[in-house]
C-alpha cells in the first residue's frame, strides 16, 4: 500500500489541505496529516446606529427658489405682472423663453436668431423682441406667450435694443461703425419703421435704450462695452429723436464697459452698470451731470429699478455678493445675495449680464445666473427690500425631564429693529410632534431673548424661534435641540447562549418592563452568514405580562434582537440573544467483512488488505469541510493518532479512505466534525458526529 494512509473524495474525491505532512504511527498503521491554520472567518451582521444632529440656526437663504433654465445665454429679463410671467431672451440659441414667478417653463418662442432686448408694453399684452439675426422687432402675445407679428426693420439693421417713448418703439441698431436709433410707429393702419433718427452719428455700435413712465418724451442710451462710457438723452415727444444731452466719460467717473442702464421711475437719472467703476453710477437726465451712485463691487453689470424706486444692482462677483438692492438714494445696499456655486469651480455662479428684473409690484426680484458649465438658472427672492434679518438659538445639549431650562439667542439686522420685536416659539417633542407654542419672547435692545420651558417629554427636544419680520425687516427663523433624559427601561430576551439541534424549533421571548405609553416592541431575526440578512420577525404590543415571542426553526446560528423605540418618558432599548444550532452529520463505513458487538459498541472488522472508505453526510454550506479525526486505544485510552480537514461537495457530502498497513488486533475509532470557523465557515455551532469503531483482522 502507499505510504499516504488517508486520501480524500468529495463524491468522486476530495483534495487534502496543503500544508506541512506530519507522520503518525500507531502499531503499523500509519496516518499522514497535512496541517491547516485557517483564517478566522468573520461573521457579517447588519449595524444598526444613530446619529445625533446638531440643529442650529439656519443661515439665510441665498435664492428663495431656484429653477434651471433651458438657455444657453442671457441677453434681457423682463416680468409681466399681469399674467405673472418672467421672459428671458436667449441670443445664443435664437429665442425667448417663458416661465412662470416659480421659474417652470410655460413656453418658448423659437426662430429668433439673436434674440436680445426686450420691452413690455404698458398694458402688457406684447413683449417686443429686437432679433438683430432676422432684421426684425418680433411682437409676443404674453398671455399665449407665442408670436403674434413680425416688423421687419430693414436689411443689415440688426435691432438689439427696445425702448417704448412718446407712443412710439425705439431700437438700437447697426454694426460696427454704423450705430443707430430707429423708431417702430404702429399707432396707424400700417407700422411704420423711421431710421437714422440720431443725426449726430454719436453711436459707433448699436446704443442700449432706455425709458421711463416718469418722462414719456425722453429716451436714454448708452455705448455698450465702450470705454469711456458715452451717454446721450433725447427728446422723442415729437416723434423724431432730438439730442439734448450727451456725455463722454460722464461725471468723469464714467468707467467702461457699459453692459446696462435704467432710468428712474420719477424720470429724472438714469442709473448705469458699467465694468469700471465698481459702483452703479448715477447721472441726471437732464445734462448727465453725476447724481449719486450705489456702491457695489467688482464687475457691475446689471441694474433694474422697481416702481418705488428701489434699486437692484448687480455686479459679476464670483467670490462676493452678486446682487445689491437699495433704498432710493441710499448708497449702502439694504440687502445683498451671494449666489452659490453649483459648478466645479472655486468661484461661485455668477450674474448674467442685464439679468435683473422687478415684479411690477416690487414683491419679487428675479435674476439669471450661470456656472462655469454654462448652466443657467432663473433665481427668486422674495422680500428683497426688507433688510436681511438673523436669528440665532443657543439651547442646552442636555436637559432633565420635568425640569425647567433656559434657552438664548440674538435677533440682528443690518438696519436698527423696532422696539419691543418679539420672537414666537413653539416646542417639537415625541408629545408635540407638530409641534406646540409656548409663548413669546421680547428681543431687548441688544437684540438678545431668552425664554425657559419646562419639557414634559424626553428625547430630542426641538425649539423653534421665529420673528415675523416687519415693514422693513425679512423674518427669521432659528432652530435649536436639547437631548432631554428618559429613564431606561427593562428589556430581556432569552436563551442567549444556547446551542439546539439542526432545525429545532425553539421559542424567543422577549420581556419589557415599566414603559409610559409605548408598549410596542420588534423582534429581528439574523442568522450567521452573508446570504440572509437580518429580518423583522414579529412586531407587536407585549402582552399583560410584558412578554412578546417568536418561535424560529434555527438552521444556522442566529442572532435576536429585540428592540424598544422608546417613548416620551422612556428611552429606547435593545436585547439581544445567540442561539447556536449544529449541523446534522453522519458517518458510516464501508467496505468491512462484519460487524461485532464488543467492548461495549458495535466494531466493523476489516481486513488489513482492505482500505476502509469512511463515508459523511453534513448540512451543506459554500466551501464547507468536514474535520475526521482517528483514534487509537493502547496504555488503557484512547489516544487521537490523526486529525485532517476534508472539503465537503456542494451536497454536503465527502468520501476518504484509509490507506496502510495497521496492526490487527488494535482497537481504532474516528468520527467527522464541524468545527465552528476551522470548517470554513462560522455559520453553525461546532458539532460532532458519532464515533465509529473499527478493527484490523488478518
Amino acid at each position: 500500500m502507499k505510504d499516504d494512509l488517508m486520501r480524500g473524495h468529495d463524491d468522486l474525491h476530495t483534495t487534502r489541505a496543503d500544508g506541512p505532512p506530519y507522520l503518525f504511527r500507531a502499531w503499523g498503521f500509519e496516518i499522514i496529516v497535512r496541517i491547516r491554520t485557517l483564517p478566522t472567518a468573520t461573521a457579517l451582521a447588519v449595524l444598526f446606529s444613530s446619529a445625533a444632529l446638531a440643529v442650529g440656526s439656519a443661515a439665510p437663504a441665498l435664492a428663495d427658489s431656484s429653477t434651471l433654465l433651458p438657455v444657453r445665454s442671457t441677453g434681457d429679463v423682463v416680468v409681466d405682472g399681469v399674467h405673472q410671467r418672467v421672459f428671458i431672451s436667449d441670443p445664443a440659441g435664437g429665442k425667448v423663453v417663458a416661465t412662470d414667478y416659480a421659474g417652470t417653463v410655460l413656453g418658448t418662442v423659437d426662430s429668433l436668431p439673436g434674440a436680445r432686448g426686450l420691452e413690455l408694453s404698458a398694458d402688457s399684452g406684447t413683449l417686443y423682441a429686437a432679433v438683430p439675426g432676422a432684421d426684425a422687432i418680433v411682437a409676443i402675445d404674453t398671455a399665449t406667450a407665442t408670436e403674434a407679428e413680425r416688423y421687419p426693420t430693414g436689411a443689415g439693421t440688426g435691432p438689439e435694443y427696445p425702448a417704448l417713448a412718446g407712443d412710439k418703439l425705439w431700437f438700437g441698431y447697426g454694426g460696427s461703425g454704423e450705430g443707430n436709433i430707429g423708431s417702430l410707429d404702429l399707432s396707424g393702419a400700417d407700422p411704420v419703421v423711421t431710421l437714422k433718427q440720431d443725426t449726430n452719428r454719436t453711436w459707433y455700435d448699436a446704443p442700449i435704450l432706455g425709458s421711463s413712465a416718469g418722462a414719456p418724451g425722453t429716451l436714454v442710451a448708452g455705448a455698450p462695452g465702450q470705454s469711456p462710457v458715452v451717454l446721450g438723452v433725447y427728446d422723442v415727444s415729437s416723434g423724431t429723436a432730438t439730442l439734448t444731452a450727451h456725455a463722454f466719460d460722464p461725471g468723469n467717473t464714467g468707467g467702461g464697459n457699459l453692459s446696462d442702464l435704467a432710468v428712474t421711475p420719477d424720470g429724472k437719472d438714469v442709473v448705469t452698470a458699467s465694468g469700471a467703476p465698481y459702483y452703479q453710477a448715477v447721472y441726471k437726465i437732464s445734462d448727465l451731470s453725476a447724481d449719486g451712485r450705489y456702491q457695489t463691487n467688482t464687475y457691475p453689470n446689471a441694474v433694474d429699478i422697481a416702481p418705488d424706486g428701489t434699486v437692484a444692482a448687480g455686479t459679476f462677483s464670483w467670490y462676493d455678493p452678486d446682487v445689491h438692492v437699495f433704498k432710493p438714494g441710499v448708497s449702502t445696499p439694504v440687502r445683498q445675495y451671494d449666489l452659490p456655486n453649483t459648478g466645479t469651480s472655486s468661484g461661485a455662479d455668477t450674474l448674467a449680464g442685464s439679468g435683473l428684473a422687478w415684479s411690477p409690484d416690487g414683491s419679487r426680484l428675479f435674476a439669471v445666473s450661470y456656472n462655469d458649465k454654462d448652466v443657467y438658472s432663473l433665481r427668486v427672492f422674495d422680500d428683497p427690500t426688507k433688510a436681511a434679518t438673523s436669528l440665532t438659538m443657543v439651547a442646552p445639549v442636555k436637559a432633565t425631564r420635568g425640569k425647567a431650562l433656559s434657552v438664548s439667542g440674538t435677533l440682528t439686522s443690518a438696519e436698527a429693529l423696532p422696539a419691543g420685536a418679539t420672537v414666537s416659539v413653539t416646542r417639537t417633542d415625541m408629545e408635540s410632534p407638530s409641534g406646540k407654542p409656548v409663548g413669546t419672547a421680547t428681543v431687548a435692545a441688544d437684540g438678545s431673548y431668552t425664554f425657559g420651558d419646562t419639557p414634559p417629554a424626553g428625547g430630542k427636544v426641538t425649539y423653534t424661534a421665529t420673528y415675523a419680520g416687519d415693514a422693513s425687516h425679512s423674518g427669521a427663523t432659528a432652530t435649536g435641540s436639547v437631548e432631554v433624559s428618559r429613564s431606561t427601561p427593562t428589556l430581556t430576551l432569552n436563551n442567549d447562549g444556547k446551542v439546539y439541534a439542526y432545525g429545532s424549533d425553539v421559542k424567543f421571548t422577549a420581556h419589557l418592563g415599566t414603559t409610559y405609553k409605548n408598549r410596542a416592541v420588534e423582534l429581528w431575526a439574523d442568522p450567521y452568514g452573508s446570504d440572509k440578512p437580518g429580518k423583522l420577525v414579529k412586531s407587536g404590543t407585549v402582552n399583560a405580562d410584558g412578554n412578546l415571542s417568536v418561535t424560529l426553526d434555527l438552521t444556522r446560528d442566529t442572532k435576536v434582537t429585540a428592540k424598544f423605540a422608546g417613548d416620551a418618558r422612556y428611552a429606547p432599548k435593545t436585547a439581544a440573544s445567540t442561539a447556536g444550532a449544529k449541523v446534522k452529520v453522519s458517518t458510516s463505513l464501508s467496505g468491512f467483512y462484519k460487524t461485532k458487538s464488543a467492548w461495549g459498541h458495535t466494531y466493523s472488522y476489516f481486513h488489513k488488505s482492505k482500505d476502509p472508505v469512511v463515508n459523511t453526510t453534513m448540512t451543506a454550506y459554500p466551501n464547507r469541510k468536514q474535520k475526521l479525526t482517528v483514534q487509537a486505544y493502547y496504555n488503557g485510552a484512547w489516544h487521537e493518532t490523526a486529525s485532517e480537514y476534508f472539503a465537503l461537495s456542494a451536497s454536503g457530502k465527502s468520501s476518504v479512505t484509509l490507506e496502510g498497513t495497521p496492526s490487527t488486533g488494535i482497537r481504532f475509532r474516528l468520527r467527522s466534525a464541524y468545527i465552528n470557523n476551522s470548517s470554513g465557515d462560522n455559520v453553525n455551532s461546532t458539532t460532532y458526529g458519532s464515533w465509529k469503531y473499527l478493527i484490523f483482522t488478518s
